[in-house]
């Protein structure tokens, strides 16, 4: 399995929660000693997260010949970016070069967008929407173990992602050819290993004892939980 994460030298004492948003349902917390990354680790990796939707969503303007769904995935490409941007300013605030801080994670998570990208413009639509809500979710929960900077992690993973057209795009397309959802819905099942790679990839540990694991078996719970949701709203199941 690839090394998602390079060790740094900062070692603060780090709790990782689960926090609630929406879908996510009521509050629940994990609390995880001491395996959630560094925060340049975090920071590094969801920032360039962030740049690779824009890069995958903005692919996807030229190929579509709908002047709405050009503008719905314009849309979707420009949220992704001013998050992207918010990131960086986050990481420069610091007093780091957010370039230095990315650099690590562009191979594997490059690796991990050709690995999700779709054959077809309508599955690569769902890739985005699949895993980019799965690990914005993930990184909510990282955030908590980084006191001021991880809420303002929060905040911008908050932010309107201008996702919801594309969901408009997928379910559109189901209804009007009953063979897209036996596809999308196969699809949609695949790319979730990829993604729960990535999230588990995030913790310090690269292999967890017994008693780690189960302490992290809810986080996954939650994420596949929301996972299933989001694919229900299209009309797929999970």
């Amino acid at each position: 399995m690839v090394r998602w994460f390079w060790q740094r030298g900062r070692t603060p004492e780090r709790t990782l929660r689960l926090r609630s948003r929406g879908e996510l349902g009521d509050v629940s917390r994990v609390d995880f000693e001491e395996l959630a990354p560094d925060i340049d680790t975090f920071l590094g990796q969801a920032a360039y997260l962030q740049l690779g939707y824009f890069e995958t969503l903005s692919e996807l303007i030229a190929p579509t010949p709908d002047l709405n769904q050009k503008e719905s995935l314009s849309l979707a490409a420009g949220a992704a970016l001013l998050k992207h941007r918010e990131l960086v300013s986050v990481i420069r605030e610091r007093g780091d070069d957010p370039l230095d801080l990315m650099l690590p994670f562009r191979e594997p998570l490059d690796a991990f967008r050709r690995a999700t990208h779709g054959a077809r413009p309508l599955e690569t639509m769902l890739s985005v929407h699949i895993t980019a809500g799965m690990l914005d979710d993930f990184y909510r929960s990282l955030s908590a173990s980084y006191a001021s900077t991880g809420r303002r992690v929060a905040d911008i993973l908050d932010r309107d992602d201008d996702r919801d057209a594309l969901v408009g795009i997928i379910t559109s397309a189901i209804a009007s050819d009953s063979e897209w959802r036996s596809l999308l819905a196969l699809w949609g099942r695949r790319l979730v290993g990829d993604t729960l790679l990535i999230a588990r990839g995030a913790l310090r540990p690269q292999s967890l004892d017994a008693a780690e694991e189960k302490r992290v078996e809810p986080v996954f719970t939650e994420l596949l939980g929301a996972h299933s949701r989001r694919m229900t709203q299209l009309g797929l199941d999970a």
